[in-house]
């Protein structure tokens, strides 16, 4: 089988302006960034108001492991099987980080036969949306530490200013630094540091506003620093809010690219979901819902971490609710959770993959939590015996969810087909009402206890000496109503990462809580999770290259 990059290379893609019509946008409603890319401007979400909502289902995977699950994959390629099927299908999905791009996870525009594309594209610049929400936070952080320098007019404390600065790159030495060195003129010597990009509030903030000037008042709200005497310090108050919505003016829009097999694709904002809310931007998927019979998106990671966020934050700000939940599990991640290593995962060992059943299972429940119905995808690799797959659909007619094999990434939308006709099926059963797990008006230590217990399994939480006290003060400030953003290991259902399976008997490590006022949700942090990334011994980068003609080979 050719290489992800080989088969995006060799694909033959219609003008962006032919999948634009095909959903009733107008020609001149689209603004191009070559033939086969464009952005959709905010106006057509006002034009398409009186549209009918479609179907919206949201994919989701079990926890993940090295040996690979297969979400994003599942997601276009579900897209695609609908619409071999004949139906009028989108996906929506995150905008790729350079970050993982080129460090241990590659890119984030499917795979095999299973992709959006122009791949490359996708996977590097794009249209320059996460670049500019890196020179927005930027000014923000510049302005913060300039207002100190000219004679700290907001009686700021440099040692309590909660701004980083942030980068679209794994960098490890850039979590903890000193800036200011040097003369007086050089600025005031302090502690700070580096987030990825992709994890910041301003990327929260273009993810989750319903336009520009809900950006631009999400932004006002920010919380950047404290003065001297504890007071907070807001983003407004250094008139800053206005020129970081200039810088977003453009990123604020919808990308419409398209999948290998020409359905039209949303591709739009990338929220990291372990430190971040994990989903695409909200208005994309509304704008989508109005153009297509069914929309398939998803959520970063697992269901206790994008799915999650989507349920209760989302949900929450959009009204937007899932029809369905998809889960996707493949055998060899299952035989990860069920104690094989990496090396192993291809050997045939259902006693493994039985153990590893438990992470499934929890998912599985958690899902039922929400009130959805679900389809499990069973994503097939080439190593998977056919009593290993008969295993795992034996075991969720067990459980009462229907299964489906799916071999979008060998096959492209034929090899859904089972996939997508089990998915139809699903949808046209009555279901349960979807909800959310928790009430934004309970105390945060509730909201905290109903995740770690009712979510991740934990039998209870522990909190630091910091998180007790910064819990109280959000309570003061009165914004204690708000939903958590729990940013927690995407390796485990736990705060452990070594922890695999469906792990009993552990407590959360609650370290820190801070808030996001912008977005509109508290940052919970949880064991020992960072917020800028490192690179591995053997980074994705150092097999990309590019030839003489220009194409780009090493890409994944």
């Amino acid at each position: 089988m050719l290489s992800d990059i080989e088969i995006a290379q060799q694909a033959s893609l219609e003008h962006i302006g032919k999948i634009a019509g095909r959903i009733g946008i107008d020609a001149e409603e689209l603004e191009l960034y070559g033939h086969h890319k464009a952005k959709v401007p905010l106006a057509l979400w006002k034009r398409l108001q009186g549209h009918e909502d479609g179907k919206l289902i949201y994919t989701t995977a079990i926890t993940a492991t090295a040996a690979g699950e297969g979400k994003t994959c599942t997601t276009i390629g579900l897209t695609q099987a609908l619409g071999f099927l004949g139906c009028n299908s989108m996906a929506c999905l995150r905008e790729p980080s350079l970050g993982p791009t080129f460090g241990i996870k590659g890119g984030a525009a499917g795979g095999g036969y299973s992709q959006v594309v122009p791949m490359e594209d996708i996977n590097l610049h794009f249209t320059g949306d996460i670049h500019a929400v890196t020179s927005a936070h930027n000014l923000m952080a510049a302005m913060v530490d300039n207002s100190i320098v000219k004679g700290n007019p907001l009686n700021i404390d440099p040692k309590r200013v909660e701004i980083k600065r942030v980068l679209d790159m794994n960098y490890r030495q850039l979590r903890n630094i000193v800036v200011g060195l040097g003369g007086v003129g050089d600025g005031v010597t302090r502690e700070t540091g580096f987030d990825i990009s992709v994890a910041s509030e301003l990327m929260a903030i273009l993810c989750l506003s319903q336009g520009l000037q809900d950006l631009k008042e999400r932004v006002g709200r920010m919380l950047v620093a404290y003065t001297y005497d504890r007071e907070p310090i807001y983003a407004h108050q250094l008139h800053v809010q206005g020129a970081v919505a200039v810088l977003l003016k453009d990123a604020v829009k919808p990308n419409l690219v398209q999948t290998l097999e020409g359905q039209p694709a949303f591709v739009h904002g990338g929220p990291f979901a372990n430190i971040a809310h994990g989903n695409n931007s909200a208005i994309a998927t509304q704008m989508a819902l109005k153009l297509a019979d069914y929309v398939v998106t998803e959520g970063g990671f697992a269901a206790d971490l994008g799915a999650e966020k989507f349920f209760n934050i989302v949900h929450g700000y959009t009204g937007m609710k899932p029809d369905l939940a998809v889960l996707v599990a493949s055998v060899r991640a299952l035989n990860m959770h069920g104690g094989v290593s990496k090396e192993d995962v291809n050997d045939t060992n259902l006693e493994a993959l039985r153990k590893g059943l438990a992470n499934l299972d929890k998912h599985v429940e958690n899902l039922k939590e929400f009130g959805l119905p679900i389809v499990v995808a069973i994503n097939q690799f080439p190593s998977d015996a056919p009593e290993e797959l008969q295993l795992v659909r034996e075991h969720c007619d067990q459980l009462g969810v229907p299964a489906a094999v799916s071999r979008v990434v060998a096959e492209g939308g034929s090899g859904g087909e089972e996939l997508a006709r089990t998915v139809l099926d699903a949808l046209n059963e009555e279901h349960k009402t979807f909800k959310p797990l928790y009430r934004w008006d309970a105390p945060i230590k509730d909201k905290i206890e109903t995740l770690a217990v009712s979510i991740y399994g934990a039998d209870g939480v522990e909190y630091s000496a910091l998180a007790e006290r910064q819990i109280r003060t959000l309570e003061k400030m009165g914004v204690g109503n708000l939903p958590l953003c729990m940013a927690k290991t995407q390796h485990s259902l736990s705060d452990n990462p070594s922890l695999k399976g469906a792990p009993r008997g552990w407590t959360l490590q609650i370290k820190a809580v801070k808030p996001s006022l912008g977005a509109g949700f508290l940052v919970c942090y949880t064991g020992d999770i960072m917020t800028m990334p490192g690179l591995p011994t053997e980074p994705a980068a150092a097999r990309v290259d590019i030839d003489e003609n220009g194409i780009i080979h090493g890409l994944s």
